[in-house]
């Protein structure tokens, strides 16, 4: 009983950066990530006929300093990839962000060498467009902010390796107004944390009476009473080291319809209302949802004519939401998509009304617990 009681206590008390031993390791560490990159809405721009890579790989390096063992400062530079695109005139275009980048992040350890992060910052960007194999090029910088988030495994003290989520906002080229984008990546970092740790030393052996702790274990969630802060979780949920419930945050895409649209017009019927009253009843019980309103025609016409008027049919909806409804312009962005996307193949009488609509997905994330 005695074995057992100091081997729960033990693992209870190991944490990756908290060792038993007297710990020189320096603030400073370096590293760097390869992944993949996609940038959006990419091939939804309105100027791109046919979409060519749109999932290029990313790299970056950096350096941080740590203000403590939760807490530090990246300073890094970023190479996110170009995207590839056809337009409307059939020019061969492609578009590529990179640049310095300056955050915050944060550490949370987890038993046996895991850790969880959290970053926030800005990148300061250079977006660059090259047309007709590099006849023709321009390009514009900004400031971009990204959040990430990611999972560490510690193989040494030293050692880190870690899978990494980033959402950049804002890149936009401003200065021909040819694309406004945000990005996802994904990937894998590396990091190296300068110093060693040099074992404590080891006290002489002192004749202690043997006490034993009853320690418990009520709610059979493997964390014992003593350190147990939800002594009634339920025996599905995950927990963490202090045995309360484990959360993520998923993202979840609701379809909530749409309306149609009378033949060449971009007027909102009036019979149509109800139905964006609904959307803006949902946008209101959820303010940390958005809305994607998107735009279709049907294949009568030509194309270019098409997209425009699909164009205007979302931005029509959209200004009725913020409008009408008080949804912030924020929380709304309209797209068109001409005739790419029919949801009925053809030029019938039927296929022309049910194309000409559009459809409203709506994005959430929602907090939920992490089951067993």
């Amino acid at each position: 009983m005695m074995k057992n009681t100091l081997k729960v206590v033990l693992l209870t008390s190991m944490l990756p950066f908290a060792a038993s031993a007297a710990q020189e390791l320096t603030p400073w560490y370096v590293g760097g990530g390869l992944g993949v990159n996609n940038y959006e809405p990419s091939c939804d721009q309105k100027t791109m006929k046919v979409c060519g890579e749109d999932d290029p790989y990313a790299w970056d390096v950096f350096g941080g300093y740590l203000f403590n063992e939760y807490v530090g400062i990246e300073l890094g530079y970023r190479d996110l990839g170009r995207a590839e695109w056809t337009d409307y005139s059939n020019k061969r275009n492609d578009v590529g962000a990179r640049g310095m980048s300056l955050g915050f992040v944060g550490f949370y350890p987890l038993a046996d060498k895991w850790s969880l992060s959290a970053e926030a910052g800005a990148l300061n960007y250079l977006i660059s467009n090259k047309k007709e194999y590099n006849t023709e090029y321009y390009s514009d910088s900004g400031i971009a902010p990204y959040l990430g988030a990611g999972i560490g495994y510690n193989f040494t003290d030293n050692l880190k390796l870690q899978a990494k989520y980033r959402r950049y906002e804002n890149l936009d080229e401003e200065k021909w107004n040819t694309v406004s984008m945000e990005s996802n990546y994904w990937g894998l970092e590396l990091s190296y944390r300068f110093g060693a740790s040099t074992p404590a030393p080891v006290a002489a052996p002192v004749a202690v009476a043997p006490v034993v702790v009853p320690l418990g274990d009520d709610d059979k969630d493997g964390v014992t009473n003593n350190i147990d802060k939800c002594p009634d979780t339920p025996s599905t949920h995950k927990v963490d080291a202090t045995g309360c419930s484990v959360y993520e945050n998923v993202t979840t895409k609701y379809d909530l319809g749409g309306i149609l649209f009378a033949n060449d017009s971009a007027e909102i019927r009036a019979g149509s209302f109800a139905d964006l009253e609904k959307l803006a009843d949902h946008l209101t019980k959820y303010p940390q949802h958005t809305v994607s309103v998107q735009g279709h025609a049907s294949n009568v016409g030509k194309a270019e004519y098409n997209m425009k008027l699909s164009e205007r049919r979302a931005v029509a909806v959209a200004s009725a939401l913020n409008k009408k409804y008080g949804i912030s312009i924020s929380r709304i962005n309209s797209v068109g998509y001409g005739v790419t996307k029919p949801v009925m193949q053809g030029s019938s009488a039927e296929a022309n009304r049910v194309n000409r609509r559009i459809e409203a997905i709506v994005t959430g994330t929602e907090k939920r617990v992490v089951l067993r």
